[in-house]
């Protein structure tokens, strides 16, 4: 799935260019907007009915200390995870603090990555944004990836499948300073074909038929997912080995740098190493 965010000033046309955008994306869209308010108080309610009529399958309007659909509350991180199966695109509407590839109207700073930009959203090319949107890099869960192995063309002399998932620890004993937030950074492609090039070692061995690894950057809170290690085996010895060795390995040899904010500041970790 690819997620991008439209993110301006009230005044910008945010809602006018997603009803552009969506009928220019081939697939199922989902559409999430950052809501203020209730939607049943609120005109920003109305703007999810122009998703839908705009050709969104989903809607959603989230806040950020409220929930407004049906189900159990759900952040956006959990939100998207959800919705990774079903869609071929996630479109947030606002959130413009959260690090997601984003077409900027008006001034809007933006903590993630600019497909493009301009005063409002008569100015935006759709058609070059629409181009960029499917080049991104999908967004990635553990669901996805285990979906993925599970059509290897040797899942069917594969009897176990292993994963780990790393996460965001709030704190490491009961006196430390809660983290907030840990933010990656890496060298273009350099982790990803290093983390390519371990997956294929590893591969190599008796009984592994398919490891795959992912990463994120970018910021990412307390709580949320960081990064996942798949093997698909034969059986589960080689799968638990092989799993513990894929995340050893990937904290040992791939260059991400963390970046650790806490209640009292932040600080780059290699620097305190």
């Amino acid at each position: 799935m690819k997620v991008f965010a439209v993110v301006g000033p009230s005044d910008a046309g945010k809602t006018t260019l997603v009803e552009r955008l969506l009928p220019r994306l081939d697939g199922r869209v989902a559409t999430v907007k950052h809501l203020d308010h209730a939607p049943d108080i609120d005109t920003q309610g109305k703007d999810t009915a122009r998703h839908r009529a705009a050709g969104a399958s989903a809607t959603y309007g989230v806040s950020d200390d409220g929930w407004f659909a049906t189900g159990d509350h759900r952040p956006l991180s959990a939100l998207l995870d959800d919705l990774v199966p079903d869609h071929d695109y996630a479109v947030i509407e606002g959130f413009s603090g959260r690090d997601l590839p984003a077409v900027v109207l008006g001034d809007r700073d933006h903590a993630g990555p600019t497909i493009a930009t301009a005063p409002e959203a008569d100015g935006i090319d759709l058609d070059a944004v629409s181009t960029t949107v499917d080049e991104l890099e999908p967004y990635v869960t553990l669901d996805s990836l285990v979906e993925a192995v599970k059509t290897d063309p040797d899942a069917d002399r594969a009897g176990a499948i292993a994963t780990f998932t790393g996460r965001v620890r709030a704190k490491d004993s009961a006196d430390d300073a809660p983290t907030e937030a840990l933010e990656f950074e890496t060298y273009e492609g350099v982790a990803d074909r290093k983390m390519a090039a371990i997956a294929e070692e590893l591969e190599s061995r008796d009984g592994v038929h398919r490891v795959l690894m992912h990463h994120r950057t970018g910021l990412i809170e307390a709580g949320e997912d960081i990064v996942f290690v798949v093997v698909l085996a034969g059986h589960r010895r080689e799968a638990f080995r092989t799993v513990e060795d894929g995340i050893d390995r990937l904290k040992a040899e791939v260059p991400i740098f963390k970046k650790e904010r806490t209640t009292d500041g932040e600080f780059w970790v290699h620097e305190r190493a």
